[in-house]
C-alpha cells in the first residue's frame, strides 16, 4: 500500500513510518518540513497523489481555544484533497474519553475533529489513545518548583508510544473501522502516584502532593481516561520501559 503519514516526522508519525515501510509498505511522511501545511492546504495534492490511505497525527500547536479552529481547517482540507486525490481510508489519532472532557479546550477540539471524520465522505478509522509514557516529564514540569510536584489523584492509563504505533499501523494496513478502536497500557495509575513513581526511579527527592486543582488533568471528572470494554491493551508496562529509559 501506499500510505502518507501526516505528522510524519513527530513522534508517533516518524515511529508510524518506520513501522509501515518495514512491513513492506510505502510509507511516505509529510509535514511543514516536508512542505505540505494542512492549514493553507499547500502540498497537499502532492503528497496525497497516489496514496491508498492517509493516517494524520499532526497535533495543533496550541491546547488552547486557538485548537478547534487549528483542527476545523486542517480536518477539512485533508478530507477535502484526499476525495480528490482517490483516498480509500482516512485515519486520525484521538484520546481516550476526548468526548468526555469538555472543560478542556484540546479535547473539544479533538471531539470535533472526530466527528468532521465520520461526516466527511471517506471510510475512516479513529484510534484513541490513553496519555503517552513520554509525555509524563511535562505533565510533572507544569505543577513543578524546586521542592514539590503537585499531582491530582485522576486516574490515567498510560501507554508506551511504541505500542500505539503499532496499533495505528494494524488499523492503517486494514479495512475500515468506520468507528473508533481504543488503545491503553496494561496497568491504571492514579496520577499522583505515577508521579510518585517516576521521580523515585529517577532519584528525584522532590515530594509528590496530592492536589486535586493542580494541572491541566484537574479538570477530568472519575475515570473518564481509562479504557473501557473492548480496548486493545498494550503490552509494555510503565515500570519496564521507565527501567529501560535510564
Amino acid at each position: 500500500m501506499r500510505i502518507t503519514v501526516i505528522g510524519g516526522t513527530g513522534l508517533i508519525g516518524s515511529q508510524l513510518v518506520t513501522k509501515l515501510r518495514e512491513a513492506g509498505h510505502e510509507a511516505v511522511p509529510s509535514s511543514r518540513s516536508t512542505g505540505v501545511d494542512l492549514l493553507t492546504g499547500a502540498g497537499l495534492a502532492a503528497a496525497l497523489d497516489g496514496a491508498d490511505t492517509v493516517v494524520n497525527v499532526s497535533n495543533s500547536p496550541t491546547f488552547d481555544e486557538a485548537s478547534p479552529e487549528f483542527f476545523r481547517t486542517t480536518t477539512g482540507n485533508l478530507l477535502a484533497a484526499g476525495e480528490r486525490a482517490g483516498v480509500r481510508h482516512q485515519v486520525i489519532l484521538s484520546i481516550v474519553g476526548v468526548d468526555q472532557v469538555p472543560q478542556l479546550d484540546h479535547y473539544r477540539a479533538k471531539t470535533l475533529q472526530e466527528e468532521l471524520l465520520r461526516q466527511g465522505p471517506t471510510p475512516y478509522s479513529i484510534v484513541r489513545a490513553t496519555q503517552f509514557f513520554e509525555f509524563m516529564d511535562t505533565v510533572l514540569s507544569w505543577t513543578a518548583d524546586d521542592d514539590t510536584v503537585r499531582l491530582p489523584a485522576t486516574p490515567i492509563q498510560p501507554i508506551a508510544t511504541a505500542d500505539v504505533v503499532a496499533a495505528l499501523a494494524d488499523v492503517t494496513t486494514d479495512t475500515p473501522l468506520g468507528g473508533t478502536l481504543d488503545v491503553a497500557g496494561p496497568n491504571v495509575f492514579r496520577l499522583d502516584e505515577l508521579g510518585r513513581l517516576t521521580l523515585s526511579a529517577r532519584g528525584d527527592a522532590r515530594a509528590v502532593v496530592t492536589d486535586e486543582k493542580a494541572g491541566m488533568f484537574a479538570a477530568v471528572d472519575g475515570d473518564v481516561l481509562t479504557a473501557g470494554p473492548g480496548a486493545r491493551l498494550a503490552p509494555t508496562r510503565y515500570e519496564e520501559w521507565l527501567g529501560a529509559a535510564r
